[in-house]
């Protein structure tokens, strides 16, 4: 048997006939800058082959699916893959349901469980019933032991939200309720004639008109629709809003029935309607997600607080500790619970729940190990950030027990502090000590130094990338390229530590985004442009660091969060300085989103916009008249639409396509050279370059179109070329690769720059925005928002910009954001990474732990000073 996995030949992308040899049995892990091609090498050639190779082994492959462009791997093992992406995004799953350890929660407390006996209040004890274990039993009555009243008896069921039997009836068991938020319905200072409700087409006014008088007159009232909606009396806003049949309308006129027919003045009301539609698409996550955040207000249920149980179940205790409070606690705490229950039940009581106890224990260790121990049972999954839901996958691989399996992982310390990244590397190091092969895509420099064996990717980004730089023990990778470069000081590499400035960006050659200075594309033995050298072992050995502080420090100007009490915070009032790089750290699960998006971020956007979900619990914030505006940029999908990609979202195909349309001389419009709508598209596949095969019982799978060959256009649009290039060859060019194509058209190369700016110069202007990780997504929407006109003084509020991104890369992003922060605007930036907290002008750290143990103020000042 191969010691080894051997690659020959991969040419994937931009994968340059990469040969290498894989160490079997270790924990490797595969670096380099953003757009090398370590995902291409990792996932899109040595995992898809794995799954082929197993797939093919049970004879389900057929000839659709094709070996990723390679001359041969051998020694290759059955792989799983822990990627970046969130595929459950259900408001039913909580960590608890993904992880099962709310289901061995519910069986051990249908077992054990004591309950107050609704007839005379005393403690009914637990049946030990084995019978009425099973997920869809219902159970039976048992008599209470002191009075006699029959008492359900308790099953699994019983604890479920996501079951009649368990779930409150108020909110069906998701614990929130949804409402319309009345704001964004409808104008106030307009009347119902001139248009006062938003959503209504100009024609369906005049109707919806006729229907409210008819409606009025039912009851015996006239409903002025000429009057401005403030004006109206509380009877003709609840029938607006609410309609005939609702009970805010009802309440009015307790005694008349509705009337029979919408014709007769059967108004529905225009929040009833629209969560009549809500409801009847629920299931559709892109218009449900789009309606909450356009229209609607969550607000926790009133009936069971958020619990999401009814009243009889979160009555039931194990040792007086309810099933909600379990739920409610981190997952640390409930280890240490679990850790001295067998001292608290009696030797019958464990006789039932020993397995129960043991199976539930070792779950909620191995989430602890991976580091997500901060996190409570029931937090929603689609919550979670893509590194918290990667972690859990991870402490699921632990408790399967298999051998001899390649995994792969991508970045498994995303969002992870620092602090947590030791227990990581253990969790990883089991996984190899079973007898598998961990696979890590990484940057974080404590890992890399972890790894038994190092693949530095590179030398650049996209055609600059795609060859192996160096591999081998991490202290032989921090070697390569030691001796430093043949033209000296005008190497990057080698350049004073901490300095930005002065020299070109070494992947595209064109001026430093911080001083404009131009340089050379290529120099002789520059590590970014492919001579001697790595540099990722440039920062493993400390020969390049980040970049240090601009030492701005305090500020006259600040933003005041006073009394923040949400989630984990304890009471928190924190001063934030405006015009300033401002970094909050701390622990996984400190608080720190919490206050940032949570409470910061939904009360900006209420305060300059008047819409958005309710803010977090606190007292309020001062400082507002120092701002024009607030832009929160998030991790969240740009789009959950495979027709959208980089070039669509940054509104950079606007100018791209008019220039091939002054190329064709007017014989086609900018429209044909889009491939989302008719004209100049490949209408076998729609413009989208491949077709769907379903295959029965396995996921469909997708082919190239045969009409245009994955190009997505018809031949009379190709036949223009711009620069000696197709639309096709630009979309899949990348961002530095089409700013060369366009260098003569401002209007393009502006975006363009502002893409390459941070971070995105490797991506291909047509990768569609459902493959973007968390990081990139961010990146894409900060560069669009480089390029709106600023409102007076603009905060920026960032969550873990440099996600993904190298050190290198991450020097790069800092100057775009020392950029904005010198032009007067205030950057703040929720970080792990200790070079953005280097660079920054002031830290608040909180903690001094995760969960409960954290949302305290641990420290606040400049990078220098704090070091708690």
């Amino acid at each position: 048997m191969e010691d080894c996995i051997r690659i020959t030949g991969a040419r994937l992308h931009n994968l340059d006939n990469v040969t290498l040899a894989i160490p079997k049995n270790k924990l490797v892990v595969m670096t380099g800058l953003s757009g090398s091609g370590k995902s291409t090498l990792a996932f899109d050639t040595l995992h898809r082959e794995g799954q082929r190779q197993y797939m093919e082994s049970l004879g389900m492959v057929t000839g659709l699916v094709s070996r990723p462009s390679v001359d041969s791997i051998t020694g290759l093992s059955p792989s799983i893959s822990v990627d970046q992406h969130l595929t459950n995004r259900s408001p039913r799953s909580t960590v608890g349901t993904v992880t099962e350890v709310f289901t061995y929660l519910r069986l051990l407390w249908s077992r054990i469980g004591v309950r107050p006996c609704p007839g005379c209040g005393k403690d009914v004890p637990p049946s030990h019933a084995y019978e009425y274990d099973d997920e869809d039993t219902e159970g039976g009555q048992v008599p209470c032991p002191h009075c006699g009243t029959p008492v359900p008896e308790l099953v699994m069921g019983s604890f479920s939200f996501n079951k009649p039997a368990g779930a409150c009836p108020a909110c069906t068991g998701l614990g929130e309720v949804i409402r319309a938020d009345v704001r964004r319905l409808v104008d106030g200072e307009r009347s119902v004639a001139e248009g006062a409700v938003l959503g209504w087409h100009p024609k369906a006014v005049e109707r919806n008109v006729q229907l409210l008088r008819a409606a009025a007159r039912h009851y015996g009232f006239t409903f002025d629709t000429d009057r401005p909606l403030d004006q109206l009396t509380q009877r003709e806003r609840d029938l607006l809003l609410h309609g005939v049949e609702s009970p805010e309308f009802r309440r009015h006129f307790p005694k008349t029935e509705p009337p029979a027919t919408v014709t007769a003045g059967r108004f529905e009301g225009v929040a009833t309607a629209l969560m009549r539609r809500y409801a009847e698409r629920i299931e559709d996550t892109e218009y449900r997600e789009r309606t909450e955040k356009q229209a609607l207000v969550k607000e926790v249920c009133g009936e069971c607080g958020g619990a999401r149980l009814r009243a009889e179940s979160r009555a039931v205790t194990v040792h007086g500790l309810t099933i909600v409070e379990a739920a409610r606690a981190s997952l640390d705490e409930l280890a240490a619970w679990l850790g001295g229950l067998r001292e608290r039940v009696s030797p019958d009581e464990w006789l039932f729940v020993e397995p129960v106890v043991a199976d539930l224990t070792e779950r909620v260790r191995r989430l602890v190990d991976v580091g997500v121990g901060y996190l409570t049972l029931e937090q929603p999954t689609p919550s979670l950030s893509a590194g918290e839901a990667q972690r859990l996958r991870l402490a699921a691989l632990l408790g399967s027990g298999l051998t001899g399996v390649l995994y792969v992982l991508d970045e498994p310390t995303m969002g992870l502090h620092p602090a947590d990244t030791a227990r990581l590397v253990d969790v990883l190091r089991r996984l190899r000590d079973l007898g598998n092969t961990v696979l890590v895509i990484e940057h974080d420099l404590d890992v890399l130094r972890a790894a038994d064996h190092v693949v530095d990717v590179g030398p650049g980004a996209g055609r600059h990338g795609g060859r192996i730089v160096a591999q081998g023990t991490p202290e032989e990778v921090a070697q390569a390229g030691a001796a430093g470069s043949v033209s000296g000081a005008a190497d990057p590499m080698v350049r004073a530590a901490g300095s930005v400035s002065g020299v070109a960006d070494p992947v595209t050659g064109v001026a430093d985004p911080v001083t404009g200075a131009l340089g050379p594309v290529a120099r002789a033995a520059d590590p970014l442009t492919g001579g001697a050298g790595s540099v990722t072992g440039a920062y493993l050995s400390g020969r390049l660091s980040s970049p240090a502080s601009k030492g701005r420090g305090d500020a006259d100007r600040a933003l005041v969060i006073r009394g923040a009490r949400a989630h984990n915070l304890k009471d928190l009032t924190v001063r934030i300085p405006l015009g300033r790089l401002v970094t909050v750290t701390g622990p996984s699960g400190s608080g720190k989103s919490t206050l940032l998006l949570d409470i910061l971020g939904r009360a900006a956007r209420r305060h300059f916009h008047g819409a958005g979900d309710l803010p977090g619990e606190h007292d309020g914030i001062d400082g507002w008249e120092h701002l024009g505006k607030v832009v929160t940029i998030d991790q969240e999908p740009i789009s959950r639409l495979p027709r959208s990609n980089a070039a669509t979202y940054s509104d950079v195909f606007t100018p791209i396509r008019e220039a091939f349309a002054a190329r064709s001389g007017g014989r086609l419009a900018p429209g044909a050279f889009s491939f989302n709508v008719p004209g100049g598209r490949c209408e076998r596949c729609e413009g989208a370059g491949v077709l769907s095969v379903h295959m029965h019982f396995l996921p469909a799978v997708e082919v190239r179109c045969p009409g245009c060959r994955g190009r997505r256009f018809r031949p009379e649009v190709l036949s223009v070329r711009h620069e000696g290039h197709d639309i096709a060859e630009v979309l899949e060019a990348t961002v530095d690769e089409a700013l060369g194509m366009f260098a003569d058209i401002p209007a393009i190369t502006a975006r363009l720059r502002r893409l390459s700016d941070v971070g995105l110069g490797y991506l291909p202007l047509g990768q569609p925005a459902t493959t973007l990780s968390g990081g990139e997504a961010q990146r894409l929407k900060l560069a669009k928002e480089l390029g709106r006109k600023a409102a007076g003084s603009t905060l920026y509020l960032l969550d873990e910009p440099t996600t993904g991104l190298h050190s290198a890369d991450t020097a790069r992003l800092l100057a775009v954001l020392q950029r904005l922060v010198d032009t007067g605007h205030s950057v703040i930036t929720i970080e792990h990474n200790i070079d953005v907290a280097h660079a920054s002008d002031w830290l608040i750290d909180l903690g001094p732990e995760g969960g409960a143990g954290g949302g305290r103020l641990v420290a606040e000042g400049a990078p220098g000073t704090v070091t708690g």
